[in-house]
């Protein structure tokens, strides 16, 4: 299912440091795809696996519940979120109404690409699809992080994970159901973007990610 080397702590509002950690697991547990879809979250085998008490992995769930990324029925109990089209729809609205115009304010302000470029070369790098759907969550949010408006990269950052989220489910679609999608035609776009963002064009920049954006949603959910 998943390991203790992914406890991470990082910054989660006021929550305790424990349940950080177990969030953090959790999280990357089902962006990695380690939890598929629709699997149940169970409080006490988490709790095991994670050598933590239920008490951090019930806040944990309910934070994620929030994100989005975790379902939570008082019948059933918790389960990664599955998600449909509609849904993928909606997150990807979203972001075409917010990430071209913050990457554009990015570049008008001169942001620092070097974290960008990273996160391409961790995608070229690595071993799988779920490692390089990682990988682009991490690229996309160094574009817009330099926006120089922290409540506009504070909404984008609660559609990252939801972002994520449907990555992993059109990387694991069934054969033969839509296209598969191409991480090189992808990859390619993500160069483009950057390119535009370093010779300080921002409205090609803003160009290039919308185009980028909808040719994802056209490709996997038409």
């Amino acid at each position: 299912m998943m390991s203790a080397p992914y406890l991470v702590l990082n910054g989660a509002g006021a929550l305790p440091s424990r349940t950080v950690a177990v969030l953090d697991a959790i999280r990357h547990a089902i962006l990695a795809g380690e939890l598929k879809p629709g699997q149940a979250l169970v409080e006490t085998d988490l709790a095991e696996v994670l050598g933590v008490s239920k008490t951090p992995v019930r806040e944990a769930l309910k934070t994620l519940a929030g994100a989005g990324l975790v379902t939570m029925s008082p019948y059933k109990g918790a389960a990664v979120r599955v998600v449909d089209d509609e849904q993928a729809r909606h997150v990807y609205d979203a972001r075409l109404l917010l990430e071209p115009e913050a990457v554009a304010r990015a570049v008008t302000r001169g942001h620092d690409w070097g974290p960008a470029h990273e996160a391409l070369t961790r995608a070229d790098g690595a071993a799988g699809q779920d490692g390089r759907s990682l990988a682009n969550r991490d690229f996309h949010r160094a574009l817009y992080a330099g926006c120089g408006n922290p409540l506009l990269v504070r909404m984008l950052d609660d559609l990252r994970d939801q972002t994520a989220l449907v990555s992993v489910a059109a990387w694991h679609r069934e054969p033969g159901w839509l296209p598969a999608p191409s991480w090189e035609h992808e990859a390619a776009e993500h160069r483009a973007v950057l390119m535009a963002a370093h010779d300080g064009d921002a409205e090609r920049a803003a160009l290039l990610l919308r185009d980028h954006i909808t040719s994802f949603v056209t490709r996997n959910f038409p």
